[in-house]
């Protein structure tokens, strides 16, 4: 009788701390269950996201309101397009610009969102129009490096 009990006990004590474990892990991945989801997707074309990565944060006033969802290329224009997960509580005007920004002189890529002052708002599934490519830090060193005047 008590080797059957401590075998309960041991078995719950498993079971709990693989529970943990689990929401844990789906916490930090920032995973939704089951298609719940509070975000809408709008996208950007850029001329260059050199170093953005799917995951990578968007921000307003350096809040976080949204990640990188997927980045493709636009096989007409040659663009890359960026679609971003952004929270519903979160609204964008038409005229609000999307720039690729740096946190830290080496550090992650990530988008920074400047809000506009227009009245209408773009759409879920709408585009924002007006982006700033990411600076190559290495194009321009080597533009003063090199310059023969």
């Amino acid at each position: 009788m008590k080797k059957v009990t401590i075998e309960l006990v041991v078995g719950v004590f498993m079971i709990l701390g693989f529970a943990g474990f689990s929401y844990i892990a789906i916490k930090l991945g920032d995973v939704e269950l089951f298609g719940k989801s509070n975000n809408y997707a709008v996208s950007a074309s850029f001329n260059s996201v050199s170093g953005l990565k799917e995951g990578a944060f968007v921000e307003i006033a350096g809040v976080k309101v949204g990640k990188v969802a997927s980045i493709v290329l636009d096989p007409e224009e040659y663009e890359a397009v960026v679609t971003m997960s952004i929270q519903n509580g979160v609204k964008l005007q038409e005229d609000s610009i999307a720039s690729i920004r740096t946190a830290g002189i080496m550090g992650d890529r990530y988008i920074s969102i400047s809000p506009g002052g227009a009245e209408e708002y773009i759409p879920p599934g709408g585009e924002i129009e007006e982006t700033e490519s990411a600076i190559n830090l290495e194009e321009l060193i080597s533009k003063y490096i090199f310059n023969t005047k």
